[in-house]
């Protein structure tokens, strides 16, 4: 190590000033563009959410088989979504920690991530999803937790 800085090509202004910039979320609170180029569909109620995907190959790894930051995200959504249709107007969640468990391999077809809220509390909210190919199997499991944050005025 040198000691010099190393440049990450991150604008961390942009980043943690995002909210204090006056950015807005998206005014479909089920789309973003993460989800429009990965290209799954978020379905939600009352304490619970799905993301659904079909796999093609550039979901896959070099091995031919999911990659697994493709099912991360969509539990990941489906958790914040499910948390959201529990929370008051006027706040947003955030991760606060998920574990993941990847418990088989998952290659070309359908998926879904269905989360579903454990237990919303004020300010933290305890959140369980799983991951099922389309034999219904399960893939991978996670188990999350959500703050609960005022909206920035």
């Amino acid at each position: 190590m040198t000691g010099e800085p190393i440049e990450l090509g991150i604008n961390c202004e942009l980043v943690s000033g995002a909210v204090a910039n006056d950015v807005e979320p998206s005014s479909d609170p089920l789309s973003f563009p993460l989800q429009e180029m990965v290209g799954f569909t978020i379905d939600k109620g009352d304490g619970v959410a799905t993301a659904s995907l079909d796999v093609d190959e550039r979901h896959l790894n070099p091995h031919g088989v999911l990659h697994g930051g493709i099912p991360f995200m969509m539990l990941d959504t489906a958790m914040g979504a499910a948390v959201m249709s529990v929370i008051p107007e006027g706040f947003w969640c955030t991760t606060i920690d998920i574990h993941t468990r990847f418990l088989r391999p998952c290659g070309v077809g359908h998926i879904s991530a269905t989360a579903t809220v454990r237990r919303a509390g004020r300010r933290v909210v305890h959140v369980d999803a799983i991951v099922t190919d389309a034999e219904n199997r399960e893939v991978v499991s996670a188990a999350g937790t959500f703050a609960v944050i005022d909206i920035p005025s």
